[in-house]
């Protein structure tokens, strides 16, 4: 067992560290006050290759591992920044990586690296299916050629933001099909080209985070932009769902990284009653215990991405890292904001922007609750619940 991150790892820390931190808490507060995408931000990620990470060197990338770019992610928010900018990325990448054919590679990985093209939508969710997504009832019906595609998504984040869009589709009825995770099938879709057959409309949200939902009118896509087989599309989606729950693991740790800094530097520094608040256990004790269970997360989070590098299955360790570095990070930022007291709610001191941030992350990119019947049902062997 190794638990020390490699020279390389601690290299990219420092380079990311180093350009999240060019963007101050001014610049993320700016973008909120006025419900702004990060474009500089992601721009200059771009630029500088972080978000190629994961690409190949052939196709232009640095063929970095996963958990090269969870310390990627992780620095971005750990310096007071949010990854869930353009951590769709990397994730989205996974399924075109392993089950893209090579016309689709070289379509499209080279330009994703270069910044020339942006996929960071990705369409599951529907509003009737909500987490269950063996019922989704967007359908994708064969034609020659190709496919003519309608149904509605929901919480599709960055779809104004991206060139390209990756969606998940049924290609057989539910109820034909003989087993359930059957039916579905994935599709790259160019929205530029897609036109008035896809049209978003903006959900307003507590945070500045740029979703939507998006409708789908005969939507036309050729065959040569269906990913691998029809119908194994779900079995292709887990490829990206492991790397979404580490990565986004990733940036639970950063923010709890960060606000264990806040509250400690606080706690230190001001002074009541005569004396440091942070000499009270009632404020110590709860910065912590934040932090150990932040530690244990993420050796969680190191050991999935691990078993994910090797090309084992990690499906329960991915589940399990995301579900302990959510709750790690909301216990970071909850004691954060009971050490700033009423300057925690305002806006000059960035705890309230942070902590709704990380506070998603409890609910989504899964909800921490079907992370628990997962391991109840999958690892423990326990009746199933749902």
């Amino acid at each position: 067992m190794e638990f020390r991150y490699s020279d390389t790892q601690q290299e990219i820390r420092t380079a990311v560290g180093e350009l999240a931190a060019s963007f101050g808490d001014e610049y993320w507060r700016k973008c909120d006050e006025e419900q702004r995408y990060a474009t500089e931000f992601v721009n200059a990620m771009t630029e500088a290759g972080w978000l190629a990470a994961l690409i190949p060197e052939e196709f232009g990338g640095s063929g970095l591992g996963l958990l090269d770019a969870c310390v990627i992610l992780e620095e971005m928010n750990r310096r007071g920044g949010n990854g869930a900018a353009c951590h769709a990325q990397m994730y989205t990448m996974a399924s075109v990586l392993q089950h893209g054919s090579d016309e689709q590679k070289r379509a499209v990985l080279p330009r994703i690296a270069s910044g020339s093209l942006r996929l960071q939508a990705f369409g599951v969710t529907e509003p009737d299916a909500g987490s269950n997504t063996l019922r989704i009832k967007t359908f994708a019906r064969k034609v020659n050629g190709g496919y003519v595609i309608n149904g509605q998504k929901i919480w599709t984040s960055r779809f104004r933001q991206s060139d390209m869009y990756l969606l998940l589709a049924r290609t057989t009825p539910y109820e034909e099909v003989q087993r359930k995770t059957d039916g579905l099938s994935l599709f790259l879709v160019d929205i530029a080209r897609a036109g008035k057959s896809l049209q978003s409309r903006t959900i307003d949200t507590m945070l500045n985070h740029h979703t939507n939902e998006v409708f789908i009118d005969n939507l036309e896509v050729e065959d040569a932009w269906r990913i691998g087989e029809e119908g194994k599309g779900f079995q292709y989606l887990l490829s990206s769902l492991n790397a979404e729950r580490l990565l986004v693991s990733s940036e639970c740790i950063g923010d709890g990284k960060w606000f264990i800094e806040r509250a400690r530097n606080y706690a230190t520094e001001r002074v009541v009653f005569d004396r440091p608040i942070g000499s009270n256990q009632g404020v110590a004790f709860p910065i912590a215990k934040a932090h150990m269970n932040l530690c244990a997360a993420e050796l969680m989070r190191n050991q999935a991405a691990s078993l994910f590098d090797q090309g084992l299955n990690c499906g329960a360790e991915a589940n399990m890292s995301k579900y302990l570095c959510s709750e790690a990070s909301w216990e970071a930022a909850e004691a954060a904001m009971t050490t700033f007291g009423g300057y925690g709610v305002a806006t000059e001191y960035d705890i309230e922007r942070k902590w709704k941030e990380t506070r998603l992350f409890r609910t989504a990119p899964i909800s921490n609750n079907l992370v628990l019947a997962y391991v109840a049902q999958h690892v423990l062997q326990m009746p199933r619940s749902y």
